[in-house]
Order: C-alpha cells, then structure tokens, then sequence
C-alpha cells in the first residue's frame, strides 16, 4: 500500500468534519478524508423542484456536509436530547463537549441567537404537558437554518485545505482492513488500498448498514437500537405558535394507550417546508426551514419507535420495507389529511382541495396511510395527534395534513469504549451511522472526541 497516512476518516458530515478538524490542529499529520458523495457545491436535489429520482447517492444525504448541509440545521445544545454520547463519556464531560462544539459552529458563522424559554414560560408549558400526559423536554437551540448551513460548513472545508488535510470526494470505501486486531487503512471501491494508523469511521445514518456489515466481518460487537417509524404532520404555523414561540422546537414524549409504545415529536419546523430524501431505493419523507424564507405552515415528525429482541436482527429492512409499500403506492410519498385518515377514506385530489392546508411538498400522492402503516404504529400516532392538541389547539383539525413515511434508521451501535474506540485498536466509530448519535451537536461531539482519541493513539506509537 504505496498511499501512507496518519489517519483516514471516512465520512464529511459533522462527525467527519470536526474529527478532522481537531486532528488538524496537531502539527505534521497525514490526513485524508473519504466521501462517497459529491462536493458541497454541486450538490443538487431534483425532489426539491419535481420529484425524487432515486439518484444512486442521494445529494441530500451524501456529500461534504453530510445531511446537515441541507437539513433545517438545528443545533441542540441539551445533551438529553441528540444522541447516546453521554453513555461512553459521562454526562459532566458531556455538557463540556456540548459547549466545546457550540463554540467551534459559532467560529465558522452559526447564529447567535439561541432559542429557549425564560423560566416562567418553561414551568407553564412543562405542566402543560404533564397534565396533558406528555412529557416536555426544555431546550436551548441555535438554528442555522437550510439557506445558512451550507456557508457553514464550505468555511469549515477551506480551514481544513488550508491545514493541509486531503479532501476526495466521490469515493467510496469498500472495507475498513485490519490485520492482527489492528486497523490497517482501507480498501476502495475501485480496489485501491490505502494504509492508515488510525481509521475513524464516520459513514453517517446513509452508510448506517455499510459499517454494521464492516463490524460484523471484523468481528466488532453489535447491538440493535430503535428503528422510528411514522409520518411528517404539516398544519397551519398558528397552530403550534403556543409552543413554537417559546421553544422553537417543542420535544414531545407519550406512551401511547394502546400498546404503551414510546411516541414523540421529531424535526419541528416552524414557517418551514416538507422535503424528501432517498436512502438506496427507498424515498421517505422529511422537512427542514430557512432562516429567512418562510412559509404560513409548520411541520414536524410524529415517530414510534420500535425495538426489536430476538431473533429478529434487521430493524432496518423493516423500516426500508415500510417505506417501499408507501413509494410503491403513491410513487414517492403519500399524503393524507387527517380527517380522511380517520373517516377510513383515502384522500383525492378534490379532497385535499377543500383543505385549508397547501401541501409544501407539491410532488406527494394523495392516498391513505392505513394501507402502509402498521396498525399498532398508526394507533400511537392518532392517540399521540389527540393529545397534542390540547397543547395545540387546532392540531387535530381534519385539514391537518399527515405525509408518509418517514424512518429514521438508528439500527447499528458499535461495541465502543470511552474513547469511541472500537475492539479493532485504531479504530473509531462516531456519528449517527455508529449509534452514537441522532442529530448535528452530538454528532459533531462524538467527532471530537474521536479526533482527540486518535491524537493520543499517534503520540503513544511516535
């Protein structure tokens, strides 16, 4: 292997990024970072004009900037909230990561602004929803916004180039080698191998199968999180403004009567719009806002999740079959407004015109989410609708608008120790693609604490 480096990342979304920027800041290091997906500027979804095309790399999950360069660009700095991380460093160590990483989003142009409520707002609205049987989790969000996200992290691409890191897009590894219980480097998809003393592995929730199947060949433990599955509700902006005003973003948490399944608010988008984004063969649903452009409606996800105990091991074919029926029948994603859904009727395009809500996502089928979502998961979300409303009232209205389906795959978590080390020495496993996290901050986080890890593991070999 004539190519020699110091360490390899594979991955450009935040996990990537900030690993390789910590790394950067030590003196004489060979980096390489690997992306199987295009270059920040020619990133481009044609689901954002017309219609999901099922691209082989999916632009809007694929590239620099990962999925964060065209998701609404939230940033929750509460460590509740945003992934598993605190689990392999400890929360104190945590909330100093939070704020590490908020410092470093802020040096290449994140917002000021921090969203939360003042402590008076905080107390009524958790009673709120205690008394409505929800639980209401208290956060402090920076918004970057759709518009503002790529600015950010095509500033982070140019210190890293200007460090001396090499950046190839479009490539795509195909094994991570190790040789003895040690990482060797990696084998690309063209055959080509490279060699590395230290490999962080950061392929994001898009390569979220990939490295289940690396670890599995290198022997690294396994163990099965939560598969989310349910829809993206849209309504009137004013509807939710009882909590959006004060929140920005209000998480939700219910036990659902039926089943006592765990259901919860995901991705809220205030004045925002409905999107796409494909996952192989695959279209499911998603939303995101800008920081200036706003529309009259707001949309979040209502997601049930799903654990999984023996023997049954694929909580991700599960979530990919679900959302294949809902692409297969409205040939992409479906739409449904809710008072169709409850009457037992599907929804047409006449129906959906006698509704005070315009589909943000032009391109969606109207159809019925009955013939696709499992009974047990379209219960909890219908209870889960109920309930919201008597926080925000009118969210129950017939014309609210139910978009199917949206999955969220958060299946392969790595057997890690504090380090994000996995038991192959040199290498790491960080990002939502490792079950470490589930959103930008964390996962941001996690990249730290894997750049720091590897800066340790180099100065002990030197």
């Amino acid at each position: 292997m004539a190519d020699r480096y110091d360490a390899i990342v594979i991955g450009a979304g935040p996990a990537g990024i900030f690993a390789a920027l910590e790394l950067s800041r030590v003196g004489g290091l060979k980096l390489l970072m690997l992306e199987k997906g295009r270059d920040l500027g020619k990133r481009k979804c044609p689901a954002r004009e017309t219609q999901c095309t099922l691209c082989p790399s999916c632009d809007i999950m694929s590239g620099w900037g990962g999925a964060g360069a065209f998701s609404d660009g939230k940033l929750t700095l509460t460590g509740e909230i945003g992934g598993w991380l605190g689990e392999y460093v400890g929360a104190e160590e945590l909330d100093g990561l939070l704020d590490r990483t908020d410092r470093v989003w802020l040096e290449f142009g994140a917002d000021e602004h921090v969203y939360g409520p003042d402590p008076d707002d905080a107390s009524r609205l958790q009673r709120a929803a205690t008394l409505a049987d929800m639980h209401l989790t208290i956060m402090r969000i920076r918004h970057l916004g759709t518009d503002r996200s790529p600015r950010v992290l095509g500033a982070m691409r140019r210190v890293l180039e200007d460090a001396g890191v090499e950046v190839r897009t479009g490539v795509s590894v195909a094994r991570i080698l190790a040789e003895e219980g040690r990482v060797a480097g990696v084998e690309l998809a063209d055959g080509s191998r490279l060699s590395a003393r230290a490999v962080i592995a950061a392929p994001g929730r898009e390569g979220a199968e990939w490295l289940a199947g690396q670890a599995t060949e290198l022997g690294i433990r396994l163990s099965n999180n939560a598969v989310d599955i349910g829809v993206r509700v849209e309504c009137p902006a004013p509807v939710m403004e009882p909590l959006t005003d004060h929140l920005y973003e209000a998480k939700l948490t219910y036990y659902s009567k039926a089943f006592d399944d765990r259901v919860r608010t995901f991705c809220m988008n205030p004045y925002g719009e409905v999107t796409t984004e494909s996952y192989g063969d695959v279209v499911t649903v998603n939303g995101h806002s800008f920081a200036e452009k706003k529309t009259g409606y707001t949309n979040f996800a209502v997601l049930v999740s799903q654990c999984f105990t023996e023997p049954f091991k694929e909580p991700i074919t599960y979530g990919r079959s679900i959302a294949r029926l809902a692409n297969l029948l409205g040939e992409g994603i479906l739409v449904q407004r809710l008072g169709d859904l409850k009457a037992g009727r599907r929804s047409t395009p006449h129906r959906m015109a006698e509704s005070i809500v315009s589909p943000t996502l032009p391109s969606a089928t109207p159809g019925d989410l009955a013939s696709v979502m499992p009974y047990r998961h379209l219960t909890g979300i219908l209870d889960f609708i109920e309930t919201l409303d008597e926080l925000a009232p009118g969210v129950a209205s017939p014309s609210t608008l139910l978009y199917g389906v949206e999955v969220k795959f958060y299946s392969s978590r790595l057997a890690l120790d504090a380090d994000l080390m996995t038991s192959v020495e040199g290498l790491f496993a960080v990002g939502d693609g490792a079950g470490v996290s589930r959103g930008l901050v964390q996962s941001s986080a996690s990249g730290l604490v894997a750049g720091r890890s590897v800066e340790r593991l180099l100065a002990r070999d030197r």
